[in-house]
């Protein structure tokens, strides 16, 4: 579902990404974790090209992201062909960013209606549909700022979910919550491993990692350090860098 083939990411004189390789399986959890300014949560804006690569290659579901190919070179899309690719991936930020006038329905389907063109009823149909799923349906008609973080943080995976999307990333979505809010939401991401969805997550919660991750990926200084499977890593981790920050965390 995704492929990272030697990405490089700049921002002017300051080298994010040094060269990320990385795949994920369809139907795959993947969980990054490393420290701050390690390039984590700019890889996962690359996938979906919110931020362009300066070098390499992502493709998504087999489709390279941003940029098509032809004759050897690489040219950018327009953003309306880019915000074509954009829809089939879906992006759950550390805050929550929904639109305090409208309520949690509302928040949902604007997606779907303004890009997708589905109509409204069937858009609130599923919103409810989704709004089950994450446990909020009495919560419809609330406004954000009536709702706990960690019911926002639920809204903003449902909206997520409302253009069906084939993959979806999460940038520390309990990072901003309240300790006692973070296992409702870390329950609703356990229940979308358990559907199947392809799951990128940047995360410092290990736990979820080791129960949920099919793969566990240790960035550091904008290179990938060290992969595979959750619980070799977490008990047993092999590169020094890994083991002295895994030592700070467990």
């Amino acid at each position: 579902m995704v492929s990272a083939d030697r990405v490089y990411k700049n921002f002017g004189a300051l080298e994010v990404l040094k060269g990320v390789s990385l795949e994920v399986q369809r139907g795959e959890v993947a969980c990054l974790i490393g420290p701050s300014g390690s390039g984590k949560s700019t890889f996962l804006r690359c996938v979906n090209h919110l931020e362009k690569v300066n070098a390499g290659r992502l493709l998504v579901d087999g489709d390279l992201i941003g940029y098509r190919e032809k004759a050897g070179r690489l040219y950018e899309l327009s953003p309306r062909e880019a915000g074509r690719q954009r829809r089939d991936i879906g992006m759950v930020f550390q805050h929550f960013n929904l639109f305090p006038h409208r309520t949690v329905v509302d928040n949902i389907i604007e997606a779907p209606v303004l890009v997708a063109g589905e109509s409204k009823e069937s858009a609130t149909d599923h919103a409810m549909e989704l709004l089950d799923q994450v446990g909020l349906r009495a919560k419809a008609e609330a406004y954000p700022a009536q709702l706990s973080g960690g019911q926002q943080q639920r809204v903003a995976i449902a909206r997520a979910l409302a253009m069906k999307p084939k993959l979806m990333l999460f940038d520390e979505p309990t990072s901003a919550l309240d300790p006692e809010l973070v296992g409702d939401v870390l329950e609703v991401m356990r229940g979308l491993a358990a559907d199947g969805m392809t799951m990128v997550v940047v995360t410092h919660e290990m736990g979820f990692a080791r129960e949920v991750a099919d793969q566990l990926v240790f960035m550091d200084g904008g290179v990938v350090v060290e992969k595979g499977d959750p619980r070799r890593i977490l008990s047993d981790p092999q590169h020094e860098r890994t083991q002295s920050f895994l030592s700070k965390l467990l």
